[in-house]
């Protein structure tokens, strides 16, 4: 079995973007990670211990390569949206581990005694970091990682498993740095140097479960987004010209825009039912509705 059987697969599937990343471990993003934490870049919601992030082999103890896959997820713009593009469609976490089981089922036909473990954002693992060694993409200063075809729309998934495919290179390149993405980013998170202070990101103040500070809750009420947001990605001239998915769940049965009124007249059982299968539906009604509340400037 090669890995260029392993791609063909994937195509015959739709999915374009797809590489192999070696197993580590990572020492390179593990300085990095560090230097991250000693700044005070990071959001709470990462894998706590550091050697699970860098080190495979902790997930996989006989793991030989890393399976990387780009779901793509750009429809087009939209008017009035109040949520970011990758809430449009089917929650993506669902969406992609269909793809990635389709791809295991594929390959322990193919190969004997195939073991894997598969991640939608639900890994240990640095997702971004996998992708560019895998070569899929590179990086942005934005932190985003960028493809070719598809710019950086892409959602990243990965298999980790106990056959060694050759691995393929990173891309020698990055964005052209024309710091578009620092200048207009709301919360000043961008710091231009291909580091970015999560905690400044407008997408994961939207998400914040603790209680805002008035400075977060402007950036709220400015931008208008009950949660998530593109910005950084809406000014990035990689994204310019890029391919729309073709990703059928990614691009039927969209939601674009979060009604006040439907939220507010719903009880958290009925928002679990008609929004579950929604990447914005993680962090429940609560925060959903008071993001709208902010925005719309009702009184507590």
């Amino acid at each position: 079995m090669n890995k260029e059987k392993l791609k063909e697969f994937c195509s015959s599937i739709g999915l374009k973007c797809v590489g192999i990343a070696g197993v580590g471990p990572y020492y390179d993003l593990e300085k990095i990670i560090k230097q991250k934490l000693s700044n005070g870049y990071f959001t709470g919601m990462e894998e706590e211990i550091i050697e699970k992030r860098v080190n495979p082999r902790l997930i996989m103890e006989n793991a030989k390569s890393i399976i990387v896959c780009a779901f793509p997820y750009y429809v087009d713009e939209m008017e009035e949206s109040n949520l970011s593009k990758y809430c449009y469609g089917e929650d993506y976490h669902i969406v992609a581990k269909r793809y990635l089981q389709q791809i295991c089922d594929f390959l322990e036909e193919e190969i004997n005694n195939f073991e894997y473990k598969f991640f939608v954002d639900n890994g240990p693992l640095v997702d971004r970091y996998l992708a560019y060694q895998s070569g899929i993409g590179y990086f942005g200063i934005n932190n985003n990682i960028i493809t070719d075809e598809y710019g950086s729309y892409i959602f990243i998934g990965y298999i980790v498993n106990n056959y060694e495919f050759y691995t393929d290179n990173p891309l020698p390149k990055t964005c052209i740095k024309c710091n578009k993405c620092v200048k207009y980013c709301p919360g000043n998170a961008i710091l231009g140097n291909f580091e970015l202070n999560p905690r400044r990101c407008l997408s994961y103040i939207t998400q914040k479960k603790d209680d805002l500070s008035e400075e977060e809750i402007n950036l709220i009420k400015e931008n208008k987004m009950v949660f998530g947001c593109d910005i950084c990605q809406e000014v990035c001239p990689h994204n310019k010209g890029i391919s729309i998915t073709n990703i059928e769940e990614f691009k039927t049965n969209l939601i674009t825009k979060l009604d006040y009124n439907e939220i507010n007249d719903i009880s958290n059982k009925e928002f679990k039912r008609r929004y579950g299968n929604r990447a914005f539906s993680w962090r429940g009604k609560k925060i959903i509705q008071r993001n709208i509340e902010i925005i719309l400037e009702k009184p507590k």
